[in-house]
């Protein structure tokens, strides 16, 4: 039941963040709820990665905390700029 859990939490964040980083970075994106979703979830394993780099690995601090939180909305909007640049990349060479 734990990892019902954790798919469920990841999802939640992972939609929060994404549209933060949609509200956040101006223009539009073809993207509906399950790609804010995974756009979100990409960001926080983006800023989890970040966050591990730049201040190391503390797992005694519980599973949901407000830095990984922002952490996750900064990977996504990093992610969702990286999406950007390569859809136009894309719509270049057709």
């Amino acid at each position: 039941m734990h990892i019902i859990g954790l798919l469920i939490t990841l999802a939640i964040v992972g939609l929060i963040a994404g549209a933060l980083a949609r509200l956040l970075v101006p223009g539009h994106d073809a993207l509906g709820i399950g790609g804010t979703m995974g756009l979100g979830i990409v960001g926080s394993f983006v800023g989890g990665f970040l966050g591990y780099l730049l201040f190391g690995h503390d797992s005694g601090d519980g599973f949901i905390q407000p830095s990984g939180i922002i952490g996750s909305v900064i990977g996504s909007v990093i992610a969702l700029l990286v999406y950007r640049r390569m859809g136009s990349r894309r719509s270049l060479h057709i």
